[in-house]
């Protein structure tokens, strides 16, 4: 096949005669397509995505729909998200080696990548779930924002190559559009998606709605989102976009990758870990979870802890762009002048990304996206104490951001909340 093809989606049943030819797909799992087994494992809002599994190994395609699969083609969008996924993914690879799957093959026209079958990985939120206490995420993930969202920023790279692949990513208009609406708006009115659990819920969504410094709070952050085009961005960092095994972290799915703020992508996974911490009660049918609520916060701490270290390690070893250049404080034996401005830069991620995690959380719950943290918890009433909880705390940090200090302190308001009994 040839992206000149009109596009076609892919079935479980046409895929080996459609790929059967796709040399970068027979080299990884043989030529022979009556030996293909292809299962279609596609669980998110947005694509297609098969496993397909050959002689010589196994491999993962990918391809976009011209709709959002969530919803149906009563909602389309362009099938171009899956190029800026791959360039998405190729950066990612170059400024965190072994971080990202690696890509066997991009076609533009039928909107689909061959990439690398991670096993036996599985999704981080299903593992946060199950009670799974991984050793490395934190580390791994930190690691992983902090040198993607450097590396991809004007501290980093040259001017040049950096406004062009702002041009680039500007285009990925309808992406940036679904996140500007379903996290920072629809949440907080009635907008025709939403869903939550009701009725237990019906009078604390309607507190939120009519809650005049939390919607000024959420548009403030909505507009930092717009209108900071700071780094590259995963766009859409969270459990469910994270693969993992005991000793190895694997990001995916970035298409809503473009140019904004580098505390959006800390904030969004924060949140989901804040998230998984709150939705502990209602996973507790084989025992208490009081040690795998402490892991998740003990995560959140160092996650934080590894993102900044790293972070002002790049600063020092790695500033070569146009942005607080050296000739103005190293060079003039100035180290503490670029100290002060790593310590004004790290200050302002901190607070944005308190705003952007509280937001998160509560579009999760609000809006149209939920996840399975809350969402697998059978039993309604239990459910909405869960959640009850968690928008209490988003809205917390949402609104008072700058007077928080710590993550310790974040830490501390969620215990105290989680160990309140009411809704």
């Amino acid at each position: 096949m040839t992206g000149k093809l009109p596009f076609e989606a892919l079935s479980v049943d046409t895929l080996a005669a459609r790929l059967g030819a796709n040399q970068a797909l027979c080299s990884h799992i043989g030529k022979d397509t009556s030996r293909w087994k292809v299962r279609e494992v596609g669980d998110g809002n947005l694509n297609l995505v098969f496993i397909v599994e050959g002689a010589q190994g196994a491999a993962v395609v990918k391809q976009a729909l011209p709709y959002v699969r969530l919803v149906g083609d009563s909602w389309p969008l362009p099938l171009k998200r899956s190029f800026f996924e791959y360039h998405a993914l190729t950066r990612q690879q170059a400024r965190a080696p072994g971080s990202v799957p690696d890509i066997h093959h991009f076609d533009e026209g039928q909107a689909l990548i061959i990439m690398e079958y991670l096993s036996p990985h599985i999704i981080l939120r299903r593992a946060l779930i199950e009670g799974r206490q991984l050793p490395n995420i934190a580390r791994d993930i930190g690691l992983f924002m902090a040198r993607t969202l450097f590396r991809g920023s004007d501290l980093h790279m040259a001017t040049k190559d950096r406004k062009a692949d702002l041009a680039l990513f500007a285009d990925n208009v309808e992406l940036c559009d679904i996140t500007e609406n379903l996290v920072f708006s629809d949440p907080y009115f009635d907008a025709k998606m939403n869903r939550h659990t009701s009725p237990q819920l019906d009078s604390i969504v309607a507190e939120l709605r009519a809650d005049r410094d939390l919607k000024v709070e959420a548009q403030r952050l909505k507009h930092i989102f717009a209108a900071n085009a700071e780094t590259l961005l995963h766009g859409d960092l969270h459990s469910g976009s994270i693969m993992v095994t005991e000793a190895e972290t694997r990001m995916i799915d970035p298409e809503f990758a473009f140019y904004g703020p580098i505390a959006f992508d800390v904030g969004m996974l924060l949140a989901n870990f804040w998230m998984a911490f709150f939705s502990q009660r209602g996973h507790e049918q084989n025992g208490k979870r009081d040690a795998m609520r402490a892991y998740l916060l003990d995560v959140t701490v160092e996650t934080w802890s590894v993102f900044r270290s790293e972070f002002s390690h790049l600063w020092r070893t790695e500033r070569t762009g146009m942005l607080y250049q050296k000739s103005l404080f190293e060079d003039q034996g100035d180290r503490l002048g670029a100290e002060q401005a790593l310590d004004h830069m790290l200050h302002q991620i901190w607070t944005d990304m308190l705003g952007f995690a509280g937001v998160e959380v509560h579009r999760r719950i609000l809006g149209l996206a939920h996840n399975a943290d809350f969402e697998t918890i059978a039993d309604a009433d239990l459910r909405a104490t869960c959640e009850a909880k968690a928008l209490k705390f988003g809205r917390h940090i949402a609104v008072n951001r700058r007077q928080i200090h710590s993550i310790d302190e974040v830490s501390k308001l969620a215990a105290l909340i989680e160990r309140e009994n009411r809704i």
